[in-house]
């Protein structure tokens, strides 16, 4: 047997046992009977689908949703200029920003969240600063409001933001941009029609992964937000270690994935879309 085969058989294996198997309980779970004491028992019911309906879960989704998609448009925004100007850079200083940008990350993130909280408390550095400007005259409150749980995903997913749109502007064809500016086009217009259009596949890429994690570091929720502002994952952890409604929880979670599987679906044909039109455009001129 080749070591090609052997590698694709253990890989098979490997995504068997350890991928498909834990979704396929999950999914088993979530159409079982909850019990106190054995978790799950039978017979089979979709009441936990259907609670999925109710008006406080559905409130708590609509919210993740906002607070996600809020946090995308941050990271977008601050992230899109951070890659441009990294991509322009020689190898050295280039380097240096991205090893900068990737120190805090060798750090477990819920430490560095401790690290947010502190910062945002009514002690913390922004409120001494506050204070000491004069700017205010008693603690700003920053903690357990979206604002502090915004800031933390932002401050967590950013990264991984900049990572696809640096590589986008790399494949970028600057000839386009200079053919452009050499027949006269304005900023704006090589921006509009050249390097946002070009760069469009890293955009898409790095607001999928941005946008799917937010809704589920229940974590930063927790630490920044407190109760009153909670994401999917907060629910999800909550079913399953403190209210014990295995089946529930097991429902938001597939739940959870088949808005991922959307937005994923939703990502190849923007992205196939982006390429025919890239491919049309070349054979047109």
């Amino acid at each position: 047997m080749s070591f090609r085969r052997i590698t694709i058989i253990l890989t098979l294996v490997w995504l068997g046992l350890f991928v498909l198997v834990p979704h396929v309980l999950v999914v088993l779970t979530s159409i079982l009977s909850p019990d106190p004491q054995h978790l799950v028992v039978w017979p089979l019911t979709l009441d936990s689908w259907g609670r999925l309906l109710e008006p406080l879960y559905a409130e708590v989704f609509w919210y993740s949703l906002w607070l996600s998609a809020v946090t995308t448009v941050i990271c977008l925004l601050l992230g899109y200029p951070f890659a441009w100007i990294v991509a322009k850079l020689p190898g050295v200083w280039r380097g240096v920003l991205l090893f900068l940008m990737i120190v805090p990350f060798w750090t477990n993130s819920l430490i560095r969240t401790y690290a947010i909280k502190l910062i945002l408390g009514n002690k913390g550095l922004v409120n001494t600063l506050l204070l000491a400007l004069g700017l205010t005259d008693e603690p700003v409150q920053l903690l357990y409001t979206p604002f502090a749980v915004i800031f933390g995903l932002a401050y967590v997913l950013l990264p991984f933001m900049v990572l696809p749109l640096i590589s986008s502007f790399d494949k970028l064809d600057k000839t386009l941009i200079e053919a452009a500016h050499d027949l006269g086009a304005g900023f704006w217009q090589r921006f509009q029609h050249i390097i946002l259009p070009l760069t469009m596949p890293g955009v898409i890429a790095g607001c999928l992964i941005v946008f799917l994690p937010a809704m589920g570091m229940f974590y930063v929720a927790d630490l920044l937000g407190g109760a009153k502002n909670l994401l999917l994952g907060n629910i999800i952890k909550n079913q399953f270690l403190v209210v014990r409604d295995w089946p529930f929880g097991s429902a938001f979670s597939v739940a959870l994935i088949a808005i991922m599987a959307l937005l994923m679906w939703l990502y190849f044909l923007a992205n196939r879309r982006i390429n025919r039109q890239g491919g049309l455009d070349d054979e047109s001129l």
